[in-house]
């Protein structure tokens, strides 16, 4: 990786990640993203339920002016930074997704994060996932078999495949990354196996020079993610699944900022005897439709 290339990665900022992100989720919405609407009735019990909870905690805690004003005003800021996906994505969505997944019988989901984009490149059961030529990291052969929950392989099965850099950065949410750098799409083959080549991943902190790392500092907490695969998993008849897999020995599995790690989505690297770096096996098991 050139000194430039690596210059203009590490000096990625919030507010640039943030109105990526947002922009990123509007395109989504436009396209569909949103799969029903919501009652009016439920918009009114949710709210009000919201509202009450904000003003029981004033109430509670006798909030002063002082705390109220400096809270609008990180709220104000939050929008300016564009970082409503990275504070609800962090904050909020693990409950939404164990909502979500609580009848799932097949794997384990988890949460989607800020950095999904779609259409990424499509690959062969066997590809290497899109990198630089001198792409940092160590080798990282994952591969395994997608099947239903009664055993039956998925032939065709889409994994779309994202996750960060060797220094913890995501391509179109960093600059100096190629477009689609670490970002694919395989196909599962007839017998819905995978086995997909690309480098182990770096923790990351989220972005803290905005809004979402003010709060952070204010509340003396860490802005750690341990290191982490992305995967999106669907076949035809059967339901999505989203998930990240997780490495052993992290220092941040226990206490992930985004409390999105699960004990059935860590992996078991093993050194690779074909090759470098390493090798780890895992199934994705989907419920049907």
């Amino acid at each position: 990786m050139s000194e430039n290339s690596f210059q203009s990665e590490v000096t990625a900022k919030a507010a640039e990640s943030g109105a990526n992100a947002s922009a990123r989720f509007r395109e989504r919405q436009a396209q569909g993203g949103s799969t029903a609407a919501v009652d009016q009735e439920r918009v009114a019990l949710l709210a009000g339920k919201a509202i009450k909870a904000l003003n029981d905690l004033v109430i509670e805690e006798q909030l002063s002016y002082e705390e109220y004003n400096a809270f609008k005003a990180w709220l104000i800021k939050v929008g300016e930074d564009g970082e409503w996906p990275l504070f609800l994505d962090v904050w909020l969505e693990h409950s939404v997704e164990e909502v979500a997944n609580a009848d799932r019988e097949g794997s384990k989901g988890t949460i989607e994060g800020p950095y999904y984009l779609g259409g990424s490149p499509e690959l062969e059961w066997n590809g290497t996932i899109p990198m630089r030529e001198d792409e940092p990291g160590t080798p990282l052969v994952f591969k395994g078999q997608v099947t239903a929950v009664d055993g039956t392989p998925l032939p065709g099965a889409k994994l779309e495949l994202w996750h960060a850099d060797n220094l913890g950065f995501y391509s179109q949410f960093a600059p100096g990354l190629p477009e689609w750098n670490l970002r694919g799409t395989f196909t599962a083959n007839d017998n819905g196996e995978y086995e997909i080549h690309t480098i182990r991943p770096a923790p990351y902190q989220i972005p803290t020079d905005g809004a979402c790392g003010q709060l952070i500092a204010a509340a003396g907490w860490h802005a750690w993610r341990p290191a982490h695969l992305h995967f999106k998993v669907h076949a035809p008849e059967h339901q999505l699944i989203t998930s990240q897999l997780y490495f052993p020995g992290d220092p941040h599995n226990d206490d992930d900022i985004a409390s999105a790690v699960k004990p059935e989505l860590l992996l078991d690297p093993q050194p690779n005897p074909d090759g470098e770096g390493e090798v780890t096996v895992y199934d994705f098991v989907l419920d049907p439709a």
